[in-house]
C-alpha cells in the first residue's frame, strides 16, 4: 500500500462533476464507493457494495427523503440507504443501525477531498481555493482510469523531455528549452519553452482550432506532491490554469482528470472554453497511450538532461510523508 501513499489527500471530484441525485462510482486505495449530490448540493459517499448481496449501489438511483436529503437505492432489491448507511428492511417501519460506513469527505467550496479513511499525513493544498477565487471555472475534462501505478503516472507528468515525443502530434512540439526548476519540498515549479512547428494556412482553415495554438508554448508548471500539477498558460486573449489531478484507485490503476480555470482579457476568451478543454483531453489521451506502451521494469541505463522533475517525484515518493533534501533551485 506504500505505492499509493496512504495519508495523502486526494481530490475525488469537483462538485460540477456530479449530477443531482445521480449516483457515481469513485475508487480510492483499492476500494469502491458510491458518491452522490442531493438537491441542496450536499455530497454523500458510502461503500459501493450493498451489504445484502453486494450489488453496486452506483448502478442504482437516488430518492428524496422527507427531510429533503436523498438516499441511494440498490438496483438489485431496491433497498434504500441514507447518507449514514442506514436502511429500512421490507416489512419494517424502522431504520436499521448503519450497515455501511460513510467515506469521510472534506468539502472546500466546490472541491471534494478525502484521505480515504487514513490518518492524514500531509495537509490539503490550498492552491485550488486561491485559483477558484481569482479565476472563473471553465469545466472538467479527460476523466479516465489508466492501468498504471501512481509512481509511473507521476514520473510521466514530471518528465519534461517527453513533450516533443508524446505530445508532438497536434501540438507539433519540436524541442524543450528548459530554464529552471524550483524545489520547495512537496511543492515545486518548472519553467520551460516549447517551440512548435507551424501549421499551414490550409490546415488551419480545415480546422480553425489550430489557430489558437501558439508558435512557442511557454510552460510554468506548479506542482503539489502527490496529487496535483498546475499548468499556467498566458495567451493574448486571457490566462488559463489547467489543473491535472491524480487519484490512486488501486495499486496498478490511477485515475486522472483536468479542471480548467480561466481569466479573460477579451470577451471572446470565454467562448473558447470547450476548445481548451479539448486540448486538455488530447494531452491526457496521449499520456495514457504512451503509458500503455512502456515496459515498466526496464532498467534505466540512459539519463537525459532536465530529469530534475522526475528526481523530485522519486525523492518525495521514497521519503513520504517526510521531506528530505535537496531543496535547490536549478
Amino acid at each position: 500500500m506504500k505505492s499509493m501513499l496512504l495519508g495523502a489527500p486526494w481530490l475525488l471530484a469537483h462538485k460540477s462533476m456530479l449530477k443531482v441525485n445521480q449516483p457515481q462510482k469513485i475508487s480510492l486505495y483499492g476500494a469502491d464507493y458510491v458518491m452522490w449530490k442531493d438537491a441542496a448540493g450536499v455530497i454523500h459517499s458510502l461503500p459501493n457494495a450493498c451489504p445484502h448481496m453486494g450489488a453496486m449501489l452506483s448502478e442504482g438511483w437516488c430518492e428524496t427523503e422527507s427531510d429533503g436529503t436523498s438516499a441511494v437505492v440498490c438496483p438489485f432489491h431496491a433497498l434504500k440507504f441514507d447518507a449514514q448507511g442506514c436502511t429500512v428492511l421490507p416489512g419494517s417501519s424502522q431504520k436499521t443501525l448503519p450497515q455501511l460506513k460513510p467515506l469521510e469527505l472534506i468539502i472546500q467550496g466546490d472541491f471534494i477531498w478525502s484521505y480515504g479513511g487514513c490518518e492524514p499525513k500531509v495537509p490539503i493544498p490550498t492552491v485550488l481555493n486561491d485559483i477558484a477565487q481569482n479565476y472563473y471555472f471553465v469545466g472538467h475534462t479527460a476523466d479516465c482510469s489508466i492501468e498504471t501505478d501512481l509512481l509511473s503516472m507521476l514520473l510521466n507528468m514530471h518528465d519534461y523531455n517527453h513533450q516533443n515525443g508524446t505530445h508532438r502530434d497536434l501540438f507539433r512540439i519540436t524541442e524543450v528549452e528548459f530554464h529552471q526548476f524550483i524545489d520547495d519540498g512537496h511543492q515545486s515549479h518548472a519553467f520551460y519553452d516549447m517551440p512548435t512547428a507551424p501549421y499551414s494556412l490550409a490546415e488551419k482553415l480545415r480546422k480553425p482550432d489550430l489557430m489558437l495554438l501558439p508558435h512557442n508554448i511557454k510552460a510554468h508548471l506548479e506542482n503539489h506532491f502527490p496529487s496535483l500539477v498546475i499548468f499556467h498558460g498566458e495567451m493574448p486573449l486571457g490566462k488559463a490554469v489547467q489543473c491535472h489531478l491524480f487519484v490512486p484507485e488501486a495499486e496498478n490503476r490511477t485515475r486522472t482528470y483536468i479542471l480548467l480555470f480561466g481569466q479573460a482579457k477579451h470577451p471572446i476568451f470565454k467562448l473558447l472554453g470547450n476548445v481548451y478543454l479539448n486540448f486538455g483531453q488530447v494531452v491526457v489521451d496521449q499520456d495514457a497511450d504512451i503509458l500503455g506502451k512502456i515496459y515498466p521494469d526496464t532498467p534505466q541505463k540512459i539519463k537525459l538532461n532536465n530529469e530534475v522533475g522526475m528526481d523530485w517525484v522519486r525523492r518525495n515518493f521514497e521519503s513520504f510523508p517526510n521531506v528530505v533534501s535537496p531543496n535547490l533551485s536549478k
